[in-house]
């Protein structure tokens, strides 16, 4: 037998940090139901029931916008381009883009994130509600936070950020969103620094579901912490170095950033952290 015969060699696509090799396949569990009684999520195939799973995703959703022109001048007062719209696109951003493109993964999608009720918010809604996600809108104040892309020749050209004031204190978790959490296979916390991840309603059912659901946390320089018992964090290598700054005369990247993974892991009293490194892995 030749060396290496019948074992799988992982290419580099498949090392620990890169991309997987190919497309993921929609997240599935099997499992039992009680006798006599289907869930609604159940599907009968080949004799078995296959479920779908439940994700909630948790965070700070924002509302993206494209304005999209050409440019052929410059003004007459100023050298700016001028750009001539001929037209827009909305789309969600933040944790909301993360809750819809787990949807295309055939998974049932609830979104607890703080969304108004003004006119960028009701985009926002409209466009969930296309896109299959449930949505639990926790109580904000002002309005609905946008990021506009300028856009010509495929380039873009400028991007104006409209923030919203942030999301109210909330001591208790409105009923519908702590079910919600409660009863989730896993939860994506996905954290753009716009403070929901400090709510402590929030915090203290997501540290109840962490004890027995795994729960995955993207985190933010200007966010809190994951609560304790958090199955995996996953940090840039920007967002280490904030929390855990590099050693004075330190060599070898890699080992460095394994290094302080291992000490934020500790100081987290969480499972695991994974940093991603760009185009690096």
């Amino acid at each position: 037998m030749q060396p290496g015969a019948g074992r799988t060699v992982p290419g580099a696509a498949d090392r620990p940090g890169a991309a997987p090799g190919g497309r993921a396949p929609a997240l599935r569990v099997h499992r039992g139901t009680p006798a006599g009684r289907t869930g609604a999520a159940a599907l009968r195939r080949g004799g078995g029931l296959v479920r779908t799973v439940r994700l909630v995703v948790v965070g700070d959703a924002l509302l993206d916008r494209d304005l999209v022109g050409t440019v052929d001048r410059l003004a007459p007062d100023a050298p700016v381009p001028v750009l001539a719209a001929t037209g827009s696109h909305d789309r969600p951003g933040g944790a909301a883009l993360a809750a819809a493109l787990a949807v295309d993964r055939g998974v049932d999608v609830t979104l607890i994130a703080p969304v108004p009720d003004d006119a960028g918010g009701t985009r926002l809604r409209e466009l969930l509600d296309q896109a299959g996600v449930a949505l639990c809108a926790l109580p904000t104040e002002g309005p609905m936070p946008e990021k506009i892309r300028i856009r010509a020749g495929g380039h873009m050209l400028m991007r104006v950020d409209q923030s919203g004031v942030g999301s109210v204190a909330l001591d208790r978790l409105p009923r519908p969103a702590a079910a919600a959490l409660r009863s989730a296979n896993a939860v994506l916390v996905s954290d753009y620094g716009r403070g929901t991840t400090a709510l402590a309603g929030l915090r203290r059912v997501l540290a109840e579901v962490a004890a027995r659901r795994p729960v995955v946390w993207d985190p933010h320089p200007r966010g809190c912490p994951p609560v304790p018992g958090v199955r995996l964090a996953t940090p840039n290598e920007a967002e280490l170095a904030h929390r855990v700054p590099p050693e004075d005369g330190a060599t070898g990247r890699l080992a460095g950033v394994a290094r302080r993974a291992g000490q934020l892991c500790e100081a987290w009293q969480i499972q695991a952290v994974a940093v991603t490194l760009g185009a690096d892995g």
